[in-house]
């Protein structure tokens, strides 16, 4: 019962036509939105990809410096839960970095496209 309300209280979108979603395709207002976020996300993926070669790259070719202790722990247990403080670190980067940057443009462009 109050799902069929908030249903019928929300605003009806409209659906843009194929031409419409060419047409913002090839727009600049979309054309910023992906400049935006392949500027950020394809250095970061870039450096990240290179942390994990690191890690990889170092525990096949130099067991010995991976397997020494270092404050309880060997080197090499260090390195892979870095991996995973590394991933959370750079997916909350993104989120902040998206809500700043990417929603408004995106929030634009959806009210534009669906009125």
């Amino acid at each position: 019962m109050a799902e069929s309300r908030a249903a019928a209280a929300a605003p009806r979108r409209r659906t843009p036509s194929p031409e419409e979603y060419i047409a913002m395709q090839e727009s600049g207002q979309f054309a910023d939105l992906r400049r935006t976020f392949r500027g950020f996300t394809f250095p970061v993926f870039i450096a990240a990809l290179v942390w994990y070669f690191v890690y990889m790259v170092s525990a096949i070719y130099f067991p010995e410096v991976m397997g020494r202790p270092f404050l309880g722990m060997n080197v090499g247990i260090w390195f892979g839960l870095a991996q995973f403080v590394t991933t959370f670190a750079i997916t909350w980067i993104y989120v902040v970095y998206a809500n700043k940057n990417f929603e408004p443009r995106q929030a634009a462009i959806r009210a534009e496209m669906e009125g």
